[in-house]
C-alpha cells in the first residue's frame, strides 16, 4: 500500500525533524495535512528500517538488542499519528479527516507487517523462551517481554500460510471501517437536519442561562451560513452541552419527543448511516477470532483484560442488574406517580420524559435542581479546584504557561511539577465545544513517558478535551455539577498519563488493561460530594460565598439520586456491548439492528424500545473507540474505584499515607499486574460492597 509522493510539505517537517520548542512540543497551530501525511509515510519507511536492523542482527536475540529496540522504534510515526489522530477529534476539520482516512490504509498495512514479521517473532519468540534464564532482567524487564510476546501472539503472529494473508485483509477492513464509522458519527452531529430552530416561546422551563446559550448558537449558526442574525431564533442540537439542558428543563415534552428522536436516530440513514458499516465491523471481529481460534470475538479481546473470559464479564453485569433492578422500579415508579399528579393517571413516562421529571422528583425529594450548584462552579475557580485535588493528594503543581504553541485559541496549556519541584509534564486544556468537534469528552496524549537506559525521562505531553459551553459575551462559563464530574474524571486519566515513571512506552501511562484504566478516572468523582474537597474552592461567582451547608448538605443526599437509573442504563450499554461481540455466526446484511439491540438489552430494559431510535449506529466507544468487548469495564472500574476510595473514607479523604499508596498505582502503568497493584494498595481483592453502599443500594 502506498500513498501518492507528491506530498507538500513544509521545507521543515518538526513532526520528522523533531522540535527545539521548549519541552519538545510540536507547533500544532502551523503543520499542515501535508506535514502530517509525509511525518506518517516517513515514520513508517523509519521505522521499517529500525526493524530491517533489529533482524539483520548476526547476535543471539537479547531483551535489549530485541525487545528494547522494538519499544523504543517508531518515534516520528508514534509523534505524527498522535499529533493527526488529535487535531483531528478536537478540530473536526474536514481535511484532518481526509488526511486520516488517506493515511489509514497505510499505518494499517504497516501494523500488520511489523506483527507477521516472521524473522522479528522469531527473535521475540526466543527471548520470551529464554527469559527465566536471564538473571541480569528485573520485574519490569520481564513485564515487557511478556506484554510483547502476547501482544505479537494476539495480532496472528503464530498463524501460519493463508491464515497470515486472510488475517492481514481482515486487520486492513477492520482499520478503514472503524475511521469511516468514527468519522461518520462526527459528521452526523453536525447534520443540519438534527437541530432543532426554536422561538422563545418555545423555551419554557429552559433557565435564563441555558436560553442565552441557545441564543448564542443561533447567531454562530447563522454567522458560519453567511445568514444575516435573526435575534427570534434559539438553536437546540444533539451535542451534549445543548441536548441534556433541553431535555432535562423543556417543559414542552413534544419537543423532547423530537430532539430524542433526532438523536437516537443518528447514523441510521443518508450519507452518514453506519447500519451497514457496524455489521461488517462486528463479522469482521468474529472472522479475526475464530481464525484465532477463538468462538467469538469476545472470548478472543477479554484474554488480556482482568476478567478474562465472557462468561466472567457477563456473571459480573449479572450481579449488578440483580442488585439494582427492584430499585430501579421503585424509582421510575416514584417518577411517574410525581408526573401523573400533573399529567393526569393515563400518563406513562417515555425516555424523553425521564430527565425532566426525575429533575422535578429530586427537587421535590431534595429540594435540589442542577441548577442550584451551577453558580458555584465558576470555570476558572473549578480549574483551581480540580488541579488542585492533585496538589492535595500528591504534591502536584500546576503552572500555566504561554510558551507552548497551541491548536487552538481555546487552549490553555499548563507545566505540572512534583512536590520535588521537578517538571512532571505537560497537560493542554480544550474545555470549550466547537462546530465540528468530536462529541463528549476524553483525555488523550501527545507523547507518552519513558526513561532511557540513564533514566532520563521523556516528559509526558498529555491532553484533555471537554465539550463545555463557550461564555456568552462578558458572562462566567458556569457549570453543572455532571460537568465537574466529567472534568474530575478525565482528569483522573490525565494524572494517569502524567505520573507515569515506567522505562518503558509501551508500559507507562494509561497502557494497562482497559477495565482497570477507568480506575484512576472514576476515582476522582468521589470527591465531589465531599465538603472537605468542595469548600476549598467552590465559590458564588457574585457574592464569592461558599456553598452553603443546607445546600450541599441536599446536593450530598440528592447524589444517590438516579443511581439505579444510570447503573441500568450503563448495564444496557455493557450487554448490548457483549451481544455484538458474542455471534458466533455473522450478522446478516438485513439483520434488522433495532430488533438485535431491543434483544439484547432485553434483560436491562427501563423503557420500551422507541421505533427508529436506537445506540448501535452511533456507539463509537465499540465500534471505533477501542472499547469492544470491554464496555463492561466502566463498572468493573467503578467497583474498583468505589472499593479504593473507602480507604480514603477509613483514613481521610486526603490522608497522605493513603494517597502515597494510590499514586504508587498511578506511577506504575503496566510495569505489574493490575489486581497485584490493587492489593498492593487496598490490602485486599476488591468487593461490591462499596459501590453498592455508595448508590444507596445496600
Amino acid at each position: 500500500m502506498t500513498i501518492a509522493s507528491d506530498i507538500e510539505c513544509s521545507a521543515v517537517n518538526p513532526l520528522i525533524t523533531g522540535s527545539d520548542a521548549p519541552f519538545g512540543t510540536m507547533p500544532l497551530s502551523r503543520l499542515t495535512p501535508s506535514d502530517y501525511e509525509e511525518g506518517i509515510m516517513e515514520g513508517i519507511k523509519l521505522q521499517n528500517q529500525e526493524i530491517e536492523a533489529i533482524c539483520n542482527q548476526r547476535s543471539v536475540p537479547t531483551f535489549e538488542n530485541t525487545i528494547v529496540a522494538l519499544d523504543r522504534s517508531g518515534k516520528v510515526l508514534n509523534r505524527s499519528i498522535l499529533a493527526l489522530s488529535n487535531l483531528e477529534s478536537a478540530t473536526g476539520d474536514t481535511v484532518l479527516m481526509n488526511t486520516l482516512s488517506k493515511v489509514t490504509p497505510a499505518l494499517s498495512e504497516h501494523s500488520t507487517n511489523m506483527m507477521l514479521n516472521e524473522r522479528l517473532w522469531s527473535r521475540i519468540r526466543q527471548v520470551y523462551e529464554r527469559r527465566n534464564d536471564d538473571t541480569s532482567l528485573n520485574d519490569e524487564d520481564r513485564r515487557l517481554i511478556e506484554k510483547t510476546y502476547k501482544s505479537f501472539v494476539h495480532s496472528g503472529a503464530d498463524l501460519q500460510g493463508e491464515q497470515r494473508e486472510k488475517y492481514r485483509r481482515l486487520s486492513a477492513e477492520l482499520s478503514d471501517l472503524n475511521v469511516k464509522f468514527s468519522q461518520n458519527v462526527t459528521n452526523a452531529m453536525k447534520d443540519p437536519a438534527r437541530r432543532l430552530w426554536l422561538k422563545e416561546s418555545d423555551l419554557t422551563g429552559i433557565p435564563e442561562t441555558i436560553k442565552s446559550a441557545y441564543r448564542a448558537a443561533g447567531a454562530e449558526a447563522l454567522e458560519e451560513e453567511g445568514k444575516t442574525d435573526d435575534p427570534a431564533l434559539y438553536l437546540v442540537t444533539i451535542f451534549r452541552p445543548s441536548y441534556g439542558p433541553f431535555m432535562m428543563y423543556s417543559d414542552r415534552r413534544d419537543l423532547r419527543e423530537k430532539l430524542y428522536k433526532l438523536n437516537g436516530s443518528t447514523n441510521t440513514s443518508g450519507e452518514f448511516d453506519n447500519t451497514q458499516i457496524l455489521k461488517d465491523i462486528a463479522n469482521v471481529r468474529l472472522e479475526i477470532a475464530q481464525l484465532m481460534g477463538r468462538k467469538n470475538y469476545a472470548e478472543y479481546a477479554l484474554e488480556l483484560t482482568m476478567a478474562q473470559t465472557p462468561d466472567n464479564v457477563m456473571a459480573f453485569l449479572e450481579d449488578l442488574r440483580s442488585a439494582y433492578t427492584e430499585p430501579v422500579h421503585k424509582e421510575l415508579e416514584e417518577i411517574q406517580n410525581l408526573a401523573r399528579k400533573t399529567e393526569g393517571n393515563d400518563f406513562v413516562l417515555q425516555p424523553w420524559d425521564y430527565s425532566y421529571w426525575s429533575d422535578k422528583l429530586k427537587n421535590s425529594l431534595y429540594s435540589f435542581s442542577n441548577e442550584d450548584l451551577k453558580p458555584y462552579f465558576e470555570l476558572n475557580r473549578t480549574i483551581d479546584g480540580v488541579f488542585g485535588l492533585a496538589t492535595k493528594l500528591y504534591g502536584y503543581k500546576f503552572k500555566a504557561t504561554d510558551k507552548v504553541d497551541k491548536y487552538h485559541p481555546d487552549v490553555r496549556i499548563y507545566e505540572v511539577y512534583k512536590k520535588s519541584g521537578d517538571l512532571l509534564g505537560l497537560l493542554y486544556a480544550d474545555f470549550f465545544y466547537r462546530a465540528g468537534k468530536s462529541p463528549g469528552a476524553w483525555m488523550t496524549e501527545f507523547r507518552a513517558e519513558s526513561k532511557d537506559d540513564a533514566g532520563n525521562k521523556t516528559l509526558p505531553l498529555i491532553s484533555i478535551v471537554c465539550n463545555f459551553s463557550k461564555p456568552v459575551g462578558n458572562d462566567p462559563v458556569l457549570l453543572i455539577a455532571d460537568e465537574v464530574e466529567t472534568f474530575l474524571h478525565e482528569f483522573g486519566h490525565a494524572l494517569h498519563g502524567l505520573s507515569s515513571e515506567a522505562k518503558y512506552e509501551s508500559l507507562s501511562g494509561t497502557n494497562v488493561d482497559h477495565d482497570f484504566v477507568e480506575l484512576f478516572s472514576q476515582f476522582n468523582e468521589n470527591y465531589l460530594t465531599r465538603k472537605e474537597y468542595l469548600d476549598g474552592f467552590a465559590r458564588h461567582y457574585k457574592t464569592g460565598k461558599k456553598i452553603p451547608a443546607d445546600l450541599l448538605d441536599r446536593f450530598v443526599k440528592s447524589a444517590q439520586f438516579g443511581a439505579a437509573y444510570s447503573t441500568m442504563r450503563q448495564l444496557g450499554f455493557g450487554y448490548l456491548d457483549m451481544a455484538y461481540h458474542t455471534i458466533t455466526e455473522p450478522l446478516r446484511a438485513s439483520a434488522d439492528i433495532e430488533q438485535f439491540e431491543a434483544n439484547a438489552q432485553k434483560p436491562v430494559r427501563i423503557f420500551e424500545p422507541v421505533e427508529g431510535s436506537v445506540i448501535s449506529s452511533s456507539f463509537g466507544h465499540i465500534f471505533s473507540g477501542g472499547y469492544a468487548a470491554g464496555y463492561y469495564g466502566y463498572k468493573w472500574s467503578e467497583e474498583l474505584d468505589a472499593d479504593a476510595f473507602a480507604a480514603f473514607k477509613e483514613n481521610g479523604i486526603f490522608d497522605q499515607k493513603t494517597a502515597a499508596k494510590f499514586l504508587k498505582m498511578l506511577q506504575s502503568g503496566d510495569t505489574k499486574d493490575a489486581m497485584e497493584l490493587y492489593v498492593e494498595f487496598r490490602g485486599k481483592k476488591p468487593t461490591v460492597d462499596a459501590l453498592l453502599e455508595r448508590d444507596g443500594i445496600k
